[in-house]
Order: C-alpha cells, then structure tokens, then sequence
C-alpha cells in the first residue's frame, strides 16, 4: 500500500518516493484508512469543495482568528485536550467510559500547519464544540521526549512512537475505535479507524471527525460521505461557501 499523502503538512524528513517509502508491513486492515493521493484525486471538485468555510456565521476576516497560545513545549495548545498519563489504554478507556472517541493528534514545534490548524479550525466554535462533545483528544509531539505507552504495554518515547506508527508529517490526527477489545493487544497503528493528515480548510477537516463519530467510516467512502452531508446542508437552507 502507497503511504498516505497530504496536501499540506509538515514533514519529518525529505520527501521520498511513494515506493520507498512503501510499508514494510504489508497492507492495513480494510478498517485502518487514511486520506490519500488516489482518495485526493477522487474527492475532485468534492476536495475543493469541501476545503471551505463551515456553516456558520462567517467570520469577518481570516486576520480575526487569534493567535493561538503556545506551551512551553512550543506546541501549540488548547484548554480542552485531555491530561494525560500517556497511559493510552487507559485513556482509552476513560474516552469510552464518557461516550466518546479517542484521537490523538501530532503536532511538532514550529508547524506552520499545525498554527493554521488551531489559529483557524479549533477557533470556530461549531467544530471546537462538536469535537470537544465527541472526542477525548489526546496532543503528542513528533519529537518530544515524554515516555508513553502503547495499547500493548510497550512503553516509547514519543518520538519512537511516532516512527513506529508511521507518522510522516504534522498535523496528523489519528481516531481509534470505542470498542476496548478492537484496541487491546494492538499497537496504535494497528488499532487506528482513521487518519486525517495535514491542514485541512473547516468544512473538510469538521467532516474528518463526523465522518467518524456517527461510525460512516465502516462502510462509506469519505468522498461519498462529504458530498451526501454537503447536499443535506444545502437542503437545510445552509451555505458551505467555496475557498
């Protein structure tokens, strides 16, 4: 299987060629997608579409968003991610508990994609609030240092985590099922439903995460399920503006 490719993210090294850069493990389960080129190119006009402004009120200008807040890690930060023992069975765990998906999101110190992702998308309160209701949301850095375990009890570096993973760029958020026993045993990887790479405009990247939550990823293809929810829209009387 070709790696995932997104449109814009950062990498972690220069870019390779898709056959070198091909998984050495052989193919994914059917479950464990990702966005990639050939799903890029089908998504068409659905792509550029979708890569626009949410339903909502528009804001004014794109120079309204505020600047994010910055840890002192240097990533970027929101107040609703979760704590974390970085223990991720047990956050897990505690997400299923509360009726909600866990994600993990990859971000690494200066990421101009990761800025665009919290500066524009986290800042609009329907998606900030609709994910914030849906997901524990879990922030690792590409290249930190903090120990952390994996849903089979191996215990890495977050940075070995990420190369393990195969996480080729940032921001990358990674979902994960409800269902303890579709995660235990697995490491993240083979546990992932989905993988949403790179900066996606509002309305595309609220779509990644509705995509998961009401469970359309197990049997609809992410174009057909954008171009469906554009046309419910629609229907309703609601804009989804063009970029």
């Amino acid at each position: 299987m070709k790696p995932p490719i997104s449109p814009t993210s950062t990498p972690i090294e220069p870019a390779r060629t898709a056959e070198a850069s091909a998984d050495p493990h052989g193919p994914r389960p059917a479950a464990a997608m990702s966005l990639s080129r050939r799903t890029l190119l089908g998504l068409g006009g659905a792509c550029l579409a979708a890569a626009a402004t949410p339903v909502l009120p528009a804001r004014a200008a794109k120079d309204e968003f505020p600047e994010p807040e910055v840890g002192d890690d240097g990533l970027y930060k929101q107040d609703w991610f979760i704590d974390s023992f970085l223990d991720l069975a047990e956050d897990h765990a505690d997400a299923t508990k509360a009726g909600k998906h866990f994600a993990i999101i990859w971000e690494q110190r200066g990421c101009p994609y990761c800025r665009e992702t919290h500066r524009v998308n986290f800042a609009i309160p329907e998606i900030r609030n609709y994910i914030k209701e849906n997901f524990n949301v879990l922030q690792l850095d590409l290249w930190g240092p903090r120990k952390v375990t994996d849903f089979d009890g191996k215990e890495l570096e977050e940075k070995a985590l990420a190369r393990r993973w195969r996480i080729t760029g940032t921001p990358t958020v990674v979902f994960f099922p409800m269902d303890a026993k579709a995660v235990t045993g697995k490491n993240g990887r083979e546990a992932e439903i989905w993988r949403m790479l790179g900066y996606w405009k509002p309305f595309h990247f609220y779509g990644n995460f509705r995509y998961v939550r009401t469970g359309a990823y197990k049997t609809t293809h992410f174009q057909r399920f954008l171009s469906a929810w554009r046309e419910e829209l629609k229907k309703q009387g609601k804009e989804v503006k063009l970029w």
